[in-house]
């Protein structure tokens, strides 16, 4: 898709700047860890796994969408709906299908071992949003392709659909204080920081919810909705138990961590 590459990189580096100077001005906890180790580890690994991804799949999600418009194939090649409305519909189902992808990667056992990194990060905010162990990142695109090829998703949505998704997570994991009055209407349609951020919690129980990147309704509907964590924004304990040294949560050991890191 032309200037695909341009509306993509605008959009991030627009957001991710947005979110982090709302951090600064009104942070919602104070972090434990220093910004400068943490940020360097966590974008590392993000221009890490965008490099991958366009090596191993260079057309992605949008290339897909593309090849399947062309050959005809996939549901919304046969149907006929209205172009708007087909696309409005990908993206409700392609959100649904991260939401089901994030409990899987939770549930079975090889897959949490590739996103506990994502979970290890002993603060919250912005650039935890796009860490995700490089493995993790490739499966997920290659579900992305063949979901779009199979629903014959316009290539429109398809862009669409990641912006949001990338703009989302990095909202929803900002260490950004958005007024209470603001939150809980809003959490009705989508997922706030304040929501998002009991998944992030040490506590299982709480690990085990709120699993929305998007929309807030994957989780009301299918259970998995946890309004608030039992020690509070403030009083709860980000990450997981059995990773709480700072020096062992830098990039050479993130990428290791699903091998279990003989370092540590």
């Amino acid at each position: 898709m032309k200037g695909e590459l341009a509306v993509r990189l605008v959009s991030y580096f627009g957001i991710f700047a947005l979110m982090a100077l709302l951090e600064i001005k009104a942070p919602r906890r104070k972090l434990l860890t220093g910004k400068g180790m943490r940020w360097l580890n966590n974008i590392s690994v993000t221009f890490l796994n965008s490099f991958l991804v366009r090596l191993i799949a260079p057309a992605g999600a949008t290339g897909a969408a593309a090849w399947a418009s062309a050959k005809g194939w996939g549901l919304f090649n046969w149907t006929g709906f209205p172009g708007f409305l087909e696309g409005v519909a990908v993206i409700i189902l392609l959100d649904m299908l991260i939401y089901w992808q994030h409990v899987i990667f939770h549930v079975v056992r090889p897959f949490w071992k590739l996103h506990m990194m994502h979970h290890a990060d002993m603060d919250i905010d912005v650039t935890t949003g796009a860490r995700f162990h490089p493995v993790e990142i490739i499966l997920s695109m290659f579900v992305k392709m063949a979901a779009v090829a199979l629903l014959g998703a316009p290539v429109w949505s398809v862009l669409a659909f990641e912006i949001i998704l990338n703009g989302t997570a990095m909202f929803n994991h900002s260490n950004f204080a958005l007024p209470l009055g603001i939150d809980k209407p809003l959490r009705s349609v989508i997922v706030t920081p304040d929501m998002h951020r009991v998944h992030h919690s040490v506590i299982i129980g709480e690990t085990n919810s709120n699993y929305g990147f998007n929309l807030s309704v994957w989780d009301r509907f299918f259970g998995t909705y946890r309004d608030q964590p039992v020690k509070g924004h403030t009083g709860m304990t980000i990450g997981l138990a059995n990773f709480r040294d700072p020096s062992k949560l830098r990039l050479p050991h993130m990428l290791l961590m699903p091998l279990g890191d003989k370092r540590r």
